[in-house]
């Protein structure tokens, strides 16, 4: 089977010859030690895209650019010997730790001091950052040269790379913040509605001139809208603010080309998968395990209606050997019934030893073969 073939069987629940090779990334700090124990300096970490040296399955990515043009100009605001603070692209102002940083990776999470949107008018201004029908988002010469070989594809091709179109959450949280945007659903409906409604509408004209052209096998939402113990937005407010505009989204991306619309959020979204199936979501991932995302209760809780990827516990990956098989082993009836497509929980990170993780990768591939 083809890679795409191979693909398009497992998301039907068809008969396959194996399940596909994906996963998502690694920290940079996680390279820094794995270089120190003998991992090839040539290995590509483009892991998205693929990665042949360690089995993984090609996909390629439309690279529509979904986010502000023009972007705000970074710009560094203090610096210290320990700190910096500094107005990223995306116009926040940050206090990031340089301690310990690698590649632009941090150990630890920057701290947000404010944001471009505080009321209706930040927004309507910065919409002009928004124009939807740039040619510079995907010029047509480019995809005028790419599209003989989309049509006759045999690897995956998808619409956005990873995170290009965020969602309708996380584009929200960039705007305002997690507390403003959490105040505003309530203090502020008139500024919310507009923002969920103009991030629809926004992705669908960026999206169209793509869809035009040619068909995809899936588009992604990236949401991270949860936490360890639910989400951080009650299901009333996703009903209310963002349910209808992700329907619409959803309907016009199937309706012109786009075969399946994953959705991507770390901790626990459980209680709104409901609605996020019933507004046409097919794939639900990273699934992460210390939120007590298990796929095999999610598949026995939502059928196989959700389709699911990740779900590998990347604690269990620091533990060796024995305790990787044994936890892959638990996967193995998901992987022979078809949707669902295991990899790590979500990047892995510097506590995963070079020996583990190619001991992971090995297994996994006889895993997904029905050889483990």
């Amino acid at each position: 089977m083809t890679g795409r073939e191979r693909f398009l069987a497992v998301m039907d629940y068809g008969p396959f010859d194996r399940v596909p090779n994906h996963e998502l990334g690694v920290w940079p700090q996680t390279i820094e030690r794995w270089r120190g124990e003998g991992m090839p300096e040539d290995l590509h970490f483009d892991w998205f895209a693929g990665e042949p040296k360690l089995g993984m399955d090609r996909r390629e990515f439309i690279n529509v650019n979904f986010g502000m043009i023009p972007p705000f100009e970074h710009k560094v605001l203090e610096r210290t010997e320990r700190h910096e603070v500094f107005r990223d692209s995306n116009g926040i102002v940050r206090r990031a730790l340089i301690e310990g940083s690698i590649s632009g990776g941090r150990v630890c999470m920057d701290q947000y001091l404010s944001f471009p949107v505080k009321t209706l008018a930040d927004f309507r201004k910065l919409k002009a950052r928004y124009v939807a029908d740039l040619d510079c988002r995907h010029p047509a010469v480019e995809r005028d040269k790419l599209l003989p070989s989309w049509k006759e594809r045999d690897d995956v091709l998808v619409l956005g790379r990873n995170c290009a179109a965020t969602g309708f959450y996380w584009r929200a949280r960039e705007w305002m913040g997690t507390e403003n945007l959490s105040f505003a659903w309530y203090d502020n409906p008139r500024l919310a509605h507009e923002m969920m409604e103009f991030f629809c509408d926004f992705t669908i004209e960026a999206a169209r001139p793509v869809l035009r052209e040619t068909d995809v096998e899936y588009f992604t939402l990236n949401e991270d809208f949860a936490m360890k113990t639910g989400p951080l937005l009650s299901p009333d407010t996703f009903r209310t603010f963002i349910y209808p505009h992700l329907k619409r989204l959803v309907e016009f991306l199937k309706s012109s080309g786009a075969r399946y619309v994953w959705l991507d959020s770390d901790g626990n979204p459980s209680v709104l998968v409901p609605m996020l199936m019933d507004a046409g979501i097919d794939m639900l991932w990273p699934l992460e395990r210390a939120a007590d995302m298990d796929p095999v209760r999610l598949r026995r809780e939502f059928g196989q209606g959700l389709r699911l990827s990740g779900g590998v516990d990347k604690r269990e990956l620091a533990k060796g050997p024995e305790a990787i098989r044994a936890h892959l082993l638990e996967l193995q009836p998901l992987v022979e019934q078809g949707g669902f497509i295991p990899t790590v929980d979500h990047t892995v990170p510097p506590d995963v030893s070079w020996d583990n993780f190619r001991y992971y990768m090995d297994a996994k591939a006889l895993l997904l073969e029905g050889r483990l």
